[in-house]
């Protein structure tokens, strides 16, 4: 009998028609569902099964003199962290909460972080207007979850080190889960719903970014190593989904769904001001935008047609696989170099690429090139395996001719196979998405070790199927 990938139709939170899994149905590999059957889901956060110790009350209804009891709470976030210890929840109520809140040195443990935010399952509150909705510098262990942001005029939510730019542990182990950002700067602004800067060990899970100015950032990281990026939702104006830069390491971005007018739905490697790499440049090693940044199991649908889905830009040994494409894009994929060697600092040009067991669905009419190549990039380094092209207006038109250096085992001018992916992304995956075209033509990639499960977390096979989804191993 065919194993089908179920795709849960998934409710909104609130206004939030997030379209992705809800957290508490997922787990990994050890951790079976209902049916017996093995997940291999992004792991939880840090904060994961930890019950906090005390909770503090913000209300919009209260007062400067509280005592963040449920009586009498405190009037903002600000006050509740002033007196917020580890183990502590601050639990915003119902309502419209004060923009601008800044908090330096909020700090939790493993065993008791600190949470910031709204009751699970209830209206999230609202942060509205102001610079920024919320700032947290030099923070540790702690969870911002369950909020609405919208209007803010710079950045929705930033976290920082502080600029203590050499010090790993300035700023580790933050955690946002369930929120949803929007309407945030300008329609032609540089401006971020999430802007995260020097943190390490971040998670951002299950949440929604959209109109994040026109040419900012869903999630903009700059020097932050050893991300988690998983099951959110990219929509509207913004020129990125997620950017990885100034020193970004060990990113893994996965399971998302994405459709913005940007020029980059996931930008490895970027441009970044000399003075704000994490850690500090070298004169004596060479420096990278970003390393080992991981791009896998998304689904991209609805790309301008001045768009790419992957950008690989001074990016050193980064990964896109198993993702699925589909719109109008210009390229399937960039390989540029911004950040040149200048004023004593070396840099790697992109190099050591992988494109594997993606599938992309286009319109040739609309694609200038497979990969645009820029000046000063090792481009004949990356790799293209297993791939599948399907140009849906003319798919005798499918196959890349200019890949940077060729492909094994490419699959061109076959349909995909997956259904049941709207145009939306904020829309709920109905029913199946069943992929059967990599049985039919034998394409069958090798799993990747640093690919262990599907878009919704199942278990992949070896060998495994083209794109996000996997269908039974044997004759369909």
């Amino acid at each position: 009998m065919k194993r089908a990938l179920l795709l849960a139709a998934l409710a909104a939170c609130g206004d939030d028609a997030s379209g992705v899994v809800d957290a508490a149905s997922t787990g990994d590999a050890a951790d079976p569902d209902g049916g017996g059957v093995p997940r291999c889901d992004v792991p939880p956060a840090f904060a994961a099964g930890i019950t906090p110790l005390r909770t503090l009350h913000v209300s919009p209804a209260g007062s400067a003199s509280g005592d963040g009891s449920q009586a009498n709470p405190f009037a903002s976030i600000q006050q509740a962290a002033a007196v917020a210890t580890p183990g502590t929840a601050i639990l915003l109520a119902p309502g419209t909460h004060q923009p601008d809140q800044f908090i330096a040195g909020l700090r939790g443990t493993a065993a008791a972080p600190i949470w910031i935010g709204g009751a699970a399952g209830a209206a999230k509150p609202v942060i509205a207007g102001g610079a920024q909705a919320l700032q947290l510098a030099r923070p540790a262990y702690v969870v911002v979850h369950d909020l609405e942001v919208s209007g803010a005029t710079a950045n929705g939510i930033n976290i920082d080190d502080g600029g203590l730019f050499s010090d790993e542990t300035s700023a580790q182990y933050v955690a946002v889960e369930r929120v949803y950002v929007h309407d945030v700067g300008t329609a032609g602004g540089n401006n971020d719903c999430l802007k995260v800067s020097g943190v390490n060990k971040l998670s951002v899970l299950d949440s929604r970014f959209h109109n994040c100015g026109g040419g900012g950032s869903g999630i903009d990281h700059v020097g932050c190593h050893g991300s988690t990026i998983a099951r959110n939702v990219f929509t509207g104006r913004m020129g990125e989904a997620v950017q990885s830069k100034g020193g970004a390491l060990d990113h893994d971005i996965r399971s998302n769904r994405v459709g913005i007018t940007g020029g980059r739905a996931f930008n490895m490697g970027g441009s970044t001001d000399l003075n704000l790499f994490r850690p500090p440049l070298s004169t004596t090693a060479s420096n990278a935008e970003a390393r080992r940044i991981r791009v896998y199991d998304n689904i991209i649908t609805g790309l301008g047609t001045t768009a790419t889905p992957f950008a690989f830009v001074g990016c050193i040994d980064c990964l896109a696989a198993h993702n699925y494409v589909r719109g109008q894009h210009r390229w399937h994929v960039r390989v540029l170099q911004e950040t040149a060697t200048q004023n004593g600092f070396t840099f790697e040009p992109a190099a050591n690429g992988r494109v594997i067991s993606n599938t992309f669905v286009f319109s040739a009419a609309s694609l200038a090139t497979a990969v645009n190549v820029g000046t000063g990039t090792s481009a004949g380094t990356f790799t293209f395996r297993t791939n599948l092209w399907y140009a849906s207006d003319t798919p005798a038109s499918s196959a890349p001719m200019d890949l940077p250096s060729p492909e094994t085992g490419g699959v061109a001018g076959m349909p995909s196979g997956y259904v049941n992916i709207p145009d939306d992304p904020s829309a709920p995956i109905l029913g199946s998405l069943i992929h059967t075209g990599a049985y039919e033509w034998g394409a069958r990639p090798a799993k990747l070790a640093q690919v262990p499960g599907t878009f919704d977390g199942m278990c992949r096979n070896d060998p495994t199927t083209i794109g996000p989804g996997e269908a039974e191993s044997g004759t369909l």
